[in-house]
């Protein structure tokens, strides 16, 4: 229903996931016997828990590190490890910042060029572990790189962007079709983010193998403040997994997944976002305090060194413990921000759920 925001506008209310909880049921279930397994296109994780795209997060080491844990990790192919051989130094410069230094310097760092012989490299490097490949482009280099993605072996070719449209209009450029793009493309895509029934059930209709839902960036983004545009996640993930649902319908029977990315940063949002639809959920903040993280307890996103609008910044969140500890414990606080998927265990076995699919279904309600 719409509320009356003045004479002239109307507005639907939306829920954040701090807004809604998980009801219990009548049946309980063992953690053990409860499955986080999921599967999009030919690959299979055990956890349904996606890295994102940012540098103070995904190195070629990590995301590694990460399909071994049963995940999926996704390197951001417009980042440091795509603009310089040896990053290192640069992360270590960016961890010991002043925080009135710290946009300024980004914006200087990646001022760089991307290079599409480190793309290959980082590419291969993880390829060469036996885990499963991802890569991330924003819309505006897509064309630009993607078939030296493809080329290097990519499983999941990842487009993500603030807001990503199946029709972006443009006076300037031809623009991204991206219904062409993804048809000519050998490999499954993931794209996003949207956070409208409308603008998802576009996104599918090109051909994408899942969609990214919400943002992205999460706790050091700051769209909300510079362009003034946000949607609460929960009432967002639902009206995605609506657009899901219609186009299953529409398509005879093709399922893309819906990933929540944004907003996601205890596990009791990660549970939250699967019982409002989600398939699973791309995270950056959790990682980012892990010990192995690229960033040294600092998290930043691509909004943060954009050079012209920034949207983000660096922000120190610290360290908790290692990837391992961050995704299975033991959890040595009581913040949610450690043991990720036996928290959702618990969650799933609390109200009688062995598979994920089944937990979209879970009652929640408005607090």
């Amino acid at each position: 229903m719409d509320i009356e925001i003045g004479a002239a506008k109307r507005g639907r209310r939306a829920y954040a996931f701090d807004d809604i909880a998980i009801v219990p049921s009548r049946r309980t279930r063992d953690p053990e016997e409860v499955s986080t397994a999921w599967q999009i296109d030919a690959y299979r994780f055990e956890i349904p828990v996606v890295a994102a795209p940012m540098d103070s997060v995904m190195s070629p080491e990590t995301a590694i590190m990460l399909g071994k844990l049963g995940g999926l990790g996704v390197i951001d192919l417009e980042g440091l490890w795509t603009r310089y051989e040896d990053p290192l130094p640069l992360l270590e410069e960016v961890a010991g910042l002043e925080p009135r230094e710290a946009t300024i310097r980004l914006q200087k760092i990646y001022d760089e060029p991307v290079k599409a012989e480190l793309i290959h490299e980082r590419l291969k490097q993880i390829r060469d572990a036996g885990v499963t490949v991802a890569g991330a482009l924003s819309p505006q280099r897509t064309k630009q790189f993607a078939q030296t993605v493809v080329d290097s072996g990519v499983d999941l070719f990842v487009i993500r962007g603030t807001t990503v449209s199946a029709e972006h209009v443009s006076g300037q450029t031809e623009p991204l079709n991206l219904k062409e793009f993804i048809y000519e493309l050998d490999v499954p895509v993931i794209v996003g983010g949207c956070a409208t029934h409308q603008a998802a059930l576009h996104l599918m209709r090109t051909g994408a193998a899942g969609v990214l839902v919400g943002f992205g960036g999460g706790a050091a983004h700051t769209t909300r403040q510079v362009l003034g545009v946000a949607v609460p996640m929960a009432s967002a993930v639902a009206d995605v997994a609506a657009a899901r649902r219609d186009y299953l319908d529409e398509s005879g029977g093709r399922y893309v997944h819906v990933i929540a990315d944004g907003s996601v940063g205890r596990s009791g949002d990660l549970a939250k976002a699967i019982a409002c639809g989600a398939d699973a959920v791309m995270v950056g903040s959790p990682f980012a305090r892990a010990e192995e993280a690229p960033g040294r307890g600092f998290h930043w996103g691509a909004e943060a060194w954009h050079s012209d609008l920034p949207r983000g910044q660096r922000i120190d969140l610290g360290t908790v413990g290692s990837f391992e500890s961050v995704l299975f414990g033991p959890s040595t606080v009581p913040d949610g921000t450690m043991n990720l998927v036996g928290a959702l265990r618990r969650a799933m076995a609390t109200t009688g759920y062995t598979e994920l699919k089944e937990f979209q279904r879970v009652e929640v309600v408005v607090q």
